[in-house]
């Protein structure tokens, strides 16, 4: 969709615009590179979150999985948490996959960021849920569980099992 210019003879206006989208396609691209590696490892990521949300749902409920609502909505401030964390730490790069080291290094920074970004988001009038410093530590310690060794594969397996 092509703007008309703010006022008649500005030009800069449009280089300026056009140089700031150039620049955030390149972060974007700096940030996730698009690949099959790269789809594996949100697949992976996925589940993992998934499974955390699960586990903990059957765990404070007692064994029950019926309320699939509840926890949709205790997944979500998580998968959005995530995704900025993973986004803003460029896990989504061969970069970030080149070691298990570097993928279990980036990883736990990851998963702390995002279940503080969870932890806002459940706190804000989004959702009916409350913060809870408890209910932080646990998220932390059960997602690390699962996403720590679920990178550590797959950067063993896509980097040809280099460790360091």
């Amino acid at each position: 969709m092509i703007v008309p210019p703010i006022e008649t003879g500005t030009p800069k206006v449009w280089a300026t615009f056009a140089c700031n989208m150039v620049s955030v396609a390149a972060t974007l691209r700096n940030r996730i590179e698009v690949s099959a590696a790269t789809a594996i490892l949100a697949a992976g990521d996925l589940v993992a979150v998934a499974a955390f949300v699960v586990i903990g749902s059957v765990g404070a409920h007692q064994g029950s999985l019926s309320n699939m609502s509840q926890m949709a909505g205790t997944a979500v401030p998580f998968l959005v948490g995530w995704l900025l964390a993973a986004f803003l730490g460029s896990l989504y790069t061969e970069d970030a996959r080149r070691s298990v080291l570097r993928a279990v290094s980036w990883t736990i920074p990851a998963w702390i960021t995002a279940a503080l970004i969870a932890q806002v988001l459940r706190w804000s009038p989004l959702t009916p849920d409350s913060f809870s410093g408890i209910f932080l530590l646990i998220s932390i310690a059960a997602g690390l569980v699962l996403l720590t060794p679920w990178r550590g594969i797959a950067a063993y397996w896509f980097s040809d099992g280099t460790w360091h």
